[in-house]
């Protein structure tokens, strides 16, 4: 005879459930509010681990093109569970930690409030990082570049650059398990593009039947 659960295991399964829950609402919501430039990929194995990207458009990042993985701690949605956001590209930041690549999201929101802070906070926030032109005190995480920033702020941007330009070169290389991936243009790729722009002289025009018909007629020949 099996062994009835008690009441309190119960209880935990269905708050995790709960947790479970709000963590799917959120990513839903990201959809329609994500920050401009920012992609945001679940693992396909875990509900807590996200693949994620950043393509920067202007500012001192320009053309920057980040990635960066987020976990959200079992109890996510606690007060004080903090998601842990870590840059699989080299970032150089004073927001970021120069050799874990970890972003200090502890030190923009010292009390996390599951009322009030979402993923999308946290996403806004990686975003900002890279736009602002002054760091404040809660740029911590790497104080060098802080202090670069400061007292020499070109021998600071050559330091950007070199991350950016860095970001760029590696943009192929993916994450084990990475749901995010980057992958090189093959001749496949080349030649239907090369039919789109000669056969369509609207890009509106572009939808999956009109490409269909195009590669149907382009075995033919």
């Amino acid at each position: 005879m099996s062994t009835p659960k008690s009441p309190v295991a119960s209880e935990e399964e269905r708050e995790q459930a709960l947790r479970d829950y709000k963590v799917t609402i959120e990513y839903k919501h990201l959809k329609q509010h994500s920050p401009g430039g920012v992609y945001l990929i679940p693992s396909v194995s875990d509900l807590r681990h996200f693949y994620g990207v950043i393509f920067v458009r202007r500012g001192a990042f320009t053309n920057g093109i980040f990635k960066f993985q987020i976990r959200l701690p079992e109890k996510y949605n606690d007060l004080n569970t903090w998601p842990e956001i870590t840059f699989s590209s080299y970032v150089y930041n004073p927001h970021v930690h120069p050799e874990t690549g970890e972003l200090d999201v502890k030190s923009a929101y010292p009390r996390w409030d599951p009322h009030r802070h979402y993923l999308v906070t946290v996403l806004t926030y990686l975003k900002k990082i890279f736009y602002v032109k002054t760091f404040g005190d809660d740029a911590k995480a790497n104080p060098g570049a802080k202090k670069l920033s400061e007292t020499d702020p070109q021998a600071y941007r050559k330091k950007v650059d070199h991350c950016v330009r860095e970001s760029q070169k590696n943009v192929f290389i993916n994450d084990d398990g990475c749901t995010a991936k980057f992958t090189e243009e093959s001749l496949a790729h080349q030649v239907l593009r090369d039919l789109l722009k000669r056969q369509l002289a609207e890009p509106t025009q572009v939808n999956k039947e009109v490409v269909l018909n195009i590669i149907d007629k382009a075995s033919k020949v």
